[in-house]
């Protein structure tokens, strides 16, 4: 195997371990504030706002992550990514005051920011089947909530709190450390062409596409911010009389939940290489819908079901949308454009968490917060339907020599 097949090879693997650490901080709080409510005084939505700038770091970050990455390599942003992450993690641990816990948690969000533009456009830069490889590495995203919700539990349950993010810490340091070893003996690589090349698109389609997908992405991330908030209160209330487990019953059924649900993104994937990215796209919006609408008025284990084909529906969307996105923008500006997604998918979609925490104080349970979020899933549908036609062009047959 070549150097550059092997460092391909291993930016899969570090780009997917990478999106699982991602998005393990948030949920880990989620879990974490169940017990640190009682613990500082305060209320469910003044403990969830504790982690909204955070959030928002987490995506108005991205911009200035993906130019650097633009400037300077990914290889480089990564290695700052994964140590960056774990040692905000574990000084997230170490916080005591209310302020200090947000201000860490900022941090922690601030360096994660890193990921998403940079890890994403490194991965699509070395893929042969860019669908297939964003399925398998959403997967590997979807595993942060997963493992998250299951830790946290167990964690808070054996040892408190703080340990729940000092490990974790402690582990994405470690990776970090692994990282920069094999970078620095030049067993990854950086590089420099994709090796599926992109035909160039043309200017105003691209404009057309970032604009509409805006909106869609705006729509994709508060839904599922909001959603990955609120389900383990929803659970809490909703499932009362089937859960003696306490906080650890709640992460167990919130890991499953993200677990299957994960799973959804190698289907969209894997769709996205074999028909219409733009279809599958607009699909995933409108399922969403109904499903909103029933998580509104369920109870009972019927809940856990509603709400696992609610979150596959969400995930399932994100593989085509990176496709689509990946189609239109020139592979010297991917992770430029990656940042500038993310700062709308994740930092502005941080709205989705204030959202969750405002309506939940306003009415006490979730049907009015699910309810609003099916008619955010509807404006998905219509943003998807501005998008222009993906149909491929026949290939004109070549003379023969």
């Amino acid at each position: 195997m070549t150097t550059d097949a092997r460092s391909a090879r291993l930016s899969l693997i570090f780009s997917s371990i990478g999106h699982t650490y991602s998005h393990l901080f948030q949920p880990l709080y989620y879990v974490a504030v169940l017990t640190l409510e009682d613990e500082l005084g305060l209320t469910h939505g003044e403990a969830i706002q504790l982690a909204v700038l955070g959030g928002m770091l987490f995506g108005f970050g991205a911009p200035l992550a993906g130019w650097l990455g633009d400037r300077f390599g990914a290889v480089p942003l990564m290695t700052v990514y994964y140590i960056g992450t774990g040692l905000a993690m574990i000084l997230t641990g170490f916080a005591g005051a209310p302020w200090q816990i947000m201000a860490a948690i900022a941090l922690t969000g601030l360096c994660a920011s890193i990921y998403h533009p940079v890890g994403i456009a490194w991965l699509i830069r070395n893929a042969k089947s860019r669908g297939t490889a964003l399925g398998i590495n959403g997967i590997f995203g979807a595993l942060g909530p997963t493992i998250a919700a299951l830790t946290a539990g167990t964690i808070i349950t054996l040892m408190g709190w703080r340990a729940v993010f000092i490990i974790p810490g402690a582990l994405i340091l470690v990776t970090g450390l692994a990282f920069l070893i094999l970078v620095v003996r030049g067993v990854i690589v950086e590089s420099k062409v994709d090796r599926t090349p992109t035909p160039p698109s043309e200017k105003g389609d691209a404009i057309r596409v970032f604009a509409v997908l805006a909106l869609s992405m705006l729509c994709t991330g508060v839904i599922y911010q909001a959603t990955q908030a609120g389900l383990p209160k929803a659970f809490q209330m909703r499932l009362e009389d089937f859960l003696a487990g306490g906080v650890l019953g709640i992460s167990t059924l919130v890991a499953c939940v993200f677990f299957i649900a994960g799973l959804m993104q190698f289907a969209g994937g894997w769709l996205a290489d074999k028909t219409s990215p733009k279809l599958v796209y607009i699909g995933a919006f409108a399922v969403q819908i109904p499903l909103l609408v029933l998580l509104a008025n369920a109870a009972g284990p019927m809940v856990i079901l509603i709400a696992v084909m609610a979150i596959s529906s969400n995930n399932g969307a994100l593989p085509a949308e990176n496709v689509i996105l990946a189609k239109y923008i020139p592979p010297h500006r991917r992770a430029l454009a990656f940042g500038c997604k993310f700062i709308v998918a994740i930092g502005f979609s941080a709205l989705g968490v204030q959202l969750e925490a405002v309506l939940f104080d306003y009415s006490g349970e979730f049907y009015l917060l699910f309810t609003v979020l099916a008619g955010i899933a509807l404006v998905g549908v219509i943003a998807g339907l501005l998008l222009p036609s993906d149909r491929k062009s026949a290939v004109a047959p070549q003379p023969a020599e």
